[in-house]
């Protein structure tokens, strides 16, 4: 695996719990970050990653699903969800931070996010089905949450004995 400006932070630690700052321009700086966070998740075969997950407490989110094995790259600076939707679906998901586990997950199925893009311009997506819900499993992050907290606290402490056993078998 290559070295990486900003490798995977691997659970536990407490960055999962720790709200990400507000972006106040993307400049640079940012738009460098935003690079390495889409090499962190190339080289982690991953579909989005939240600015937690790499070790930064900054409100960037990268995704890429790929879909038909066209890689369609979106990065959102400050993402914002204005609206979600009343109906709702499930998707078993999992994370690059929490390797060997998976949930089903319950969220909207429609949302509409604002965000900066990568130039810096303000922009608006409707986002439904699997779109919709890595835009809000990755933005979770952002304000200190992971897919696990949407489990009830037994499932939640089940999957983590499990996590933590793993990881300890792992070495």
């Amino acid at each position: 695996m290559p070295i990486l400006n900003l490798p995977l932070v691997i659970a536990p630690d407490p960055i999962f719990r720790k709200k990400a700052e507000v972006v106040d321009k993307v400049d640079d700086e940012i738009r460098g970050h935003i690079h390495d966070m889409f090499e962190t998740l190339y080289a982690a075969n991953g579909l989005g990653l939240g600015a937690n997950m790499v070790g930064l407490l900054k409100q960037i989110i990268v995704i890429d699903l790929k879909e038909n094995g066209v890689s369609q790259p979106l990065a959102m600076v400050n993402p914002e969800i204005l609206q979600s939707s009343d109906s709702m679906q499930v998707y078993n998901e999992a994370s690059l931070s929490f390797p060997g586990i998976s949930a089903d997950i319950k969220r909207p199925d429609q949302i509409t996010v604002r965000y900066l893009d990568e130039p810096g311009d303000e922009q608006t997506l409707k986002a439904d089905g699997f779109l919709a819900t890595v835009i809000q499993h990755e933005m979770d992050y952002l304000q200190g949450r992971t897919f696990l907290d949407h489990l009830s606290r037994t499932k939640r402490d089940t999957l983590m004995r499990k996590y933590l056993k793993s990881r300890r078998a792992a070495g």
